[in-house]
This record gives C-alpha cells, sequence and structure tokens, in this order.
C-alpha cells in the first residue's frame, strides 16, 4: 500500500509530505480457516486497507515506529479475529546524507 503522509522528525518532512509504502501481514486462527464461507466469517481487508489509509494520510507522527504501533493498536482493536499482526513502513525519501534505497520499520504483536 502506497500513501502520501507528513510524518517525519524533521519540521520539512511534516509539511511538505512525502510517499510511504506500508505492508501488513495478518494473522488468524488457523483451525477456523475451513469454517469461512462469507465475508463475516474472516477480516475484511477492504476495511483493514481503509483503517491504515485513514492512519497514514489523517495524522502526523514524528517517528514510524509511532505510526506503526498506531496501526497495530487499531486492527487489533477493530479485528477480533486477529490473533497477531506485522506491520511495516518504509519511507523511500530518507533525509540522509548517503545512498540507500528507504528506511523502514517493522514491528509484530500478538494478541495479549
Amino acid at each position: 500500500m502506497v500513501f502520501y503522509g507528513f510524518h517525519g522528525v524533521h519540521a520539512e518532512e511534516r509539511s511538505l509530505g512525502q510517499r510511504f509504502i506500508v505492508s501488513a501481514t495478518l494473522y488468524t486462527d488457523p483451525a477456523l480457516d475451513t469454517s469461512i464461507r462469507h465475508l463475516a466469517d474472516t477480516v475484511d481487508y477492504t476495511m483493514v486497507y481503509n483503517d491504515i489509509k485513514d492512519t497514514m494520510e489523517s495524522q502526523q507522527f514524528q517517528l514510524l515506529e509511532c505510526c506503526a504501533n498506531a496501526i497495530a493498536d487499531k486492527l487489533l482493536a477493530d479485528y477480533p479475529l486477529l490473533t497477531g499482526l506485522k506491520i511495516c513502513i518504509q519511507k523511500p525519501a530518507v533525509p540522509i546524507k548517503g545512498s540507500l534505497r528507504s528506511v523502514e520499520v517493522e514491528i509484530s504483536r500478538q494478541r495479549a
């Protein structure tokens, strides 16, 4: 998923904005997999996308870690079928002198 957001430590990043690439891996109980017959039986990834989009585009975070944790908190609160998740946020345009493709943060969470 690619979003345009206003996240970063530097004021310029929060005022000009930039692209962010988000990957979400969602885990459910494998014992329930064979009983999935309808969308209500599983996690609606369209809704997950909209929740991630809303967090990325309507909020500002200085740190990608805070952003990833906000996404994780939202998804775990809203989707009771999730047993765990992994959120990865890449920032392709980084104000660092040097040659690099991007920086990224990845967090993993299990439902308590």
